[in-house]
C-alpha cells in the first residue's frame, strides 16, 4: 500500500530561500528520476504543511493553471523571495522612527508585503488549490492556534482567499501588522503568524493526516503509512550569556522572545517525530522520516535581512547545503520513495 506523503516547510522570514531551494534541487530530480521535464512538488505529495513563509511556499506549490496543473516550478516560488524580499523587508525613514525600529509599532509596512501576496494568488480560494494543505496561524482574538485546512474549505465556513491566508500566517508580531481575514460567509479573524506555536508544523500534518483519508488508503493512516519530508529554514538559536539578560525587561526580550520561540518549536517537534519513528517496528518504516535543515554559513541569520547582498548568500548557502554529498544522497532517496509510492 502507498504511503501518504507530506511536505512540511517550516516560518522563517527571508530565510524561506533556503527551503524554497532545497525544494529546486528535489523538483529537478523528480523530473529526471522520473523521465518527466513537467513534474512538479505538487504532484508527488498528498499533503502539504506550511507556517509563515513555509506557508506561502507550500500554498504557491498548489496554485492550478487552466489545466488543473500546478501552474508554479518551484523555481517560480523561490524567485518570489528573491526578487521581491527587498521589497517587502524595506523600511523607509519615516516607519523607522515612528516604529521605534518595532518596539512601538510594527517595524515593515505590510503594503508591500500584500502587494506581492496579491499579484502571486490573485482572487484564488483555499478551495481552488490542488492537494490538502494546512497552513497555522494563531487567532489573538480567541486566543487560540488557528489552521486553514484546504481539504476542509468545500465548507465555506472553511474556505479564505488563499492571499488572506498567506497573510495571516505570515504576520509575525513586530515585524507585521496583525492579519485581519475573511471567510467566505463573512466572518472576520484576527490572526498572526503561526510561529508563535507551531514554527515546524510537520506535528501538526502528522496529526491531521491522522484523521483523513486519502485516495489511495482505505483506512486512516498511522505513522507507518507516512512518509514525512520536512525542511527548516536554517533556525539558530541566539546564546545569550547570564551576565547580559540578567536585567532585561519587556523591551529587551521582546525579540528574544520570538526567535527562541520560533527556534524551539521546530527542535522540539523535530524530537517527536524522530522518536514517533524510532518506536516502528521494521527499519524500513522507521526511515520514513526525513529533516532536511539547510546550514546558514555565509548570511545573516535575521529573519529580515533582505538587502541584495544577503539574498545572494542566502541562495549560496542553500546551494552548498543541497550540494554536499551526504545531503545529494538524501534528496535521492527521498525522491525515489516519492516516485515509488505516486
Amino acid at each position: 500500500m502507498s504511503k501518504v506523503r507530506i511536505l512540511s516547510i517550516d516560518g522563517g522570514g527571508i530565510r524561506g530561500i533556503l527551503p524554497g531551494i532545497v525544494m529546486v534541487r528535489l523538483e529537478e530530480k523528480l523530473q529526471r528520476f522520473s523521465g518527466n521535464k513537467n513534474a512538479r512538488i505538487a504532484d508527488y505529495f498528498d499533503l502539504l504543511a506550511g507556517t509563515s513563509t513555509g506557508g506561502i511556499l507550500s500554498l504557491s506549490y498548489l496554485i492550478p493553471d487552466e489545466n488543473q496543473k500546478p501552474l508554479f516550478s518551484a523555481q517560480d516560488s523561490v524567485d518570489l523571495y528573491l526578487e521581491k524580499g527587498s521589497d517587502i523587508f524595506s523600511v523607509n525613514l519615516w516607519q523607522k522612527i515612528r516604529s521605534g525600529v518595532g518596539i512601538f509599532d510594527e517595524k515593515y509596512n505590510e503594503k508591500a508585503l500584500e502587494k506581492a501576496l496579491d499579484n502571486t494568488f490573485k482572487d484564488l480560494m483555499l478551495s481552488d488549490l490542488l492537494k490538502p494543505c494546512i497552513i497555522a496561524s494563531y487567532d489573538v482574538e480567541n486566543a487560540k492556534p488557528h489552521f486553514f485546512k484546504q481539504h476542509k474549505a468545500s465548507n465555506k465556513i472553511y474556505n479564505f482567499k488563499v492571499k488572506d491566508v498567506a497573510r495571516a500566517t505570515s504576520a509575525a508580531p513586530t515585524y507585521f501588522e496583525a492579519a485581519k481575514v475573511t471567510n467566505e460567509i463573512g466572518s472576520n479573524f484576527a490572526l498572526v503568524d503561526g510561529g508563535l506555536f507551531a514554527n515546524n508544523p510537520a506535528m501538526a500534518a502528522y496529526s491531521e493526516a491522522r484523521a483523513m483519508t486519502f485516495p489511495h488508503k482505505t483506512d486512516y493512516p498511522s505513522a507507518k503509512d507516512m512518509l514525512i519530508i520536512s525542511v527548516g529554514t536554517g533556525s539558530q538559536s541566539k546564546s545569550y550569556g547570564h551576565d547580559k539578560i540578567k536585567n532585561w525587561g519587556q523591551i529587551e526580550w521582546v525579540k528574544p522572545v520570538i526567535e527562541i520561540m520560533m527556534s524551539g518549536s521546530s527542535s522540539v517537534t523535530h524530537y517527536h517525530l524522530d522518536k514517533i519513528y524510532d518506536t516502528l517496528a521494521f527499519q524500513t518504516d522507521k526511515n520514513n522520516y526525513h529533516r532536511l535543515e539547510p546550514e546558514v554559513r555565509t548570511a545573516d541569520i535575521e529573519m529580515d535581512n533582505a538587502t541584495p547582498e544577503n539574498l545572494q548568500k542566502l541562495k549560496a548557502d542553500a546551494l552548498n547545503y543541497v550540494s554536499d554529498e551526504s545531503v545529494d544522497k538524501e534528496l535521492d532517496i527521498i525522491t525515489q520513495k516519492l516516485i515509488a509510492n505516486a
